[in-house]
């Protein structure tokens, strides 16, 4: 049986603050015993990811980058950040004054707005595919901003903090294409977040991470059926929860050798 795991990092694999992973490390183990690939997706550059797939031991699989802007793999071509760059650049002053993207920015202005170290702002600021950035006008000037980018083929989505520019693309798409690729028989997805909600109801199995910092996603179709479902405990030890909870119910917990150690989470 060839399983194929999606997840995002931030609030999901990683803790919301620390950026822990260890309580999530049996439950990955168990993966790699499977020989099951686990694919990261988020919003995070492939710079950033690169470091993350080390860490986590990923790196022989590509990563879902930009919020699905494009996969990480190969030689990074940066070719659609310029394109949106020139675009900005391109529009009327007073429809361009009030977004300010990470191109604007200074490594260290980054670092103080989203709480990254300098060295990790430096890695979020080599953007690739998109631009996230701060609005500071109206509702009114940010529809007129929007069409004038749309016109030229640019995608908009909100985050919590950014709006970020892109060509389109997504992660439930970018997951589409891996799974055609890789065509495994089952896929499980874990997030936590709303721009998770394509990938996870795309997947056979989805797994919505339990967020007490955010937002959160609310209820999915595919939890009347337990097709996803939602896991007690927040983050990486959330993660190990629905993962384990599947390979249990897809008969697959006794394939992979059961892993010692303390946890925490």
């Amino acid at each position: 049986m060839r399983l194929l795991v999606f997840s995002d990092l931030d609030g999901t694999l990683l803790d919301h603050e620390s950026y822990d992973h260890s309580p999530a490390l049996p439950a990955l183990q168990q993966l790699q015993a499977l020989g099951a690939p686990v694919i990261l997706a988020s919003s995070k550059t492939a710079a950033e990811m690169r470091v993350w797939q080390e860490r986590l031991g990923l790196t022989r699989w590509p990563a879902i980058v930009e919020n699905g802007a494009a996969l990480a793999e190969g030689t990074p071509d940066d070719r659609d950040y310029r394109a949106i760059r020139a675009a900005l650049a391109d529009l009327p002053p007073e429809l361009r004054a009030p977004f300010r993207g990470f191109g604007d920015m200074s490594v260290a202005e980054v670092a103080g707005i989203t709480g990254l170290s300098p060295e990790a702002a430096e890695l979020a600021c080599r953007r690739a595919h998109s631009e996230p950035g701060l609005w500071a006008g109206d509702a009114l000037d940010r529809a007129a901003f929007l069409t004038a980018l749309a016109a030229k083929g640019i995608e908009a989505r909100s985050g919590g903090r950014f709006l970020t520019l892109s060509f389109g693309g997504t992660k439930a798409g970018r997951m589409a294409e891996l799974i055609a690729r890789l065509r495994p028989d089952i896929t499980i997805a874990l997030g936590d977040a709303p721009n998770d909600r394509e990938m996870i109801e795309a997947a056979d199995y989805g797994v919505i991470i339990r967020n007490d910092h955010g937002p959160g996603l609310p209820p999915l179709p595919g939890e009347a059926e337990g097709r996803i479902r939602r896991t007690t405990r927040e983050g990486p030890a959330g993660w190990r929860e629905g993962i384990e909870t599947i390979l249990h119910e897809i008969g697959l917990a006794e394939a992979a050798p059961a892993t010692k150690g303390k946890t925490h989470g």
